[in-house]
């Protein structure tokens, strides 16, 4: 069974966090995030000079948010992208991408071992595995 783990700075730094799975509210697979297999969703936590930010690899902007961890809860804020007049469907990824780290964070481990991150909205909820930085 899938054990909890609390929701940390350290524990969101210590990985890359590389999307697996997102569906939305229907069950129905959120088809942007996913249109080039080779190239995954991977979020990239880090501090820069005392600043928490989070990192967009594989989308067609270069793209990154500030956030923190208040009792466990991740606030994504500030946004920040270049403004490159991606084609689709790399324009629908960034939107999507975008959406999908907005919500409820929580930490688990799969059958594995292998630390997970799920991330929560309305609208959608998507899984991230942890892998090597």
């Amino acid at each position: 069974a899938p054990s909890s783990q609390a929701v940390t700075n350290d524990a969101l730094q210590a990985y890359a966090w590389q999307l697996v799975d997102a569906k939305e509210s229907n069950g129905e697979q959120v088809s942007q995030l996913f249109f080039d297999p080779a190239k995954p969703l991977t979020l990239s936590f880090m501090n820069d000079e005392g600043r928490d930010y989070v990192a967009f690899m594989n989308t067609c902007n270069n793209m990154s948010a500030g956030y923190s961890v208040i009792n466990g809860d991740v606030q994504i804020k500030n946004g920040i992208s270049t403004l490159m007049a991606c084609p689709e469907p790399q324009a629908s990824f960034d939107t999507a991408a975008l959406a999908t780290v907005q919500g409820k964070y929580s930490l688990s481990k799969n059958a594995n071992n292998v630390p997970i991150l799920t991330i929560k909205n309305d609208d959608q909820v998507a899984h991230f595995k942890a892998v090597s930085k």
